[in-house]
């Protein structure tokens, strides 16, 4: 059984770029074993001052891995790096 990524997605609401990545990351989901959260920046005023416009932004483990735009080949290596890591490949 393969390792499910967690994932976090800061966003909000009317934003044509977070779309974009949620389409990428269902994408990548369907043969890639992933949980997604998604965490809407204007509910919370730390991470509206600290993400500003500045959505999309996807994280692993709480690291960055994407910001504003991700192509499914650039997600899957990503993630592939990150379960290298942990396996210490």
């Amino acid at each position: 059984m393969r390792d499910v990524t967690k994932l976090v997605l800061y966003t909000r609401r009317d934003c044509h770029l977070c779309d974009e990545m949620k389409t990428v990351i269902r994408e990548v989901g369907a043969d890639v074993p992933l949980e997604l959260e998604e965490v809407d920046v204007d509910g919370s005023r730390d991470l509206k001052k600290r993400y500003g416009l500045d959505v999309p932004v996807l994280a692993a483990d709480g690291e960055e891995i994407a910001r504003h735009r991700v192509t499914a080949g650039a997600l899957r290596e990503a993630l592939r790096t990150r379960q290298a890591g942990r396996h210490g490949a």
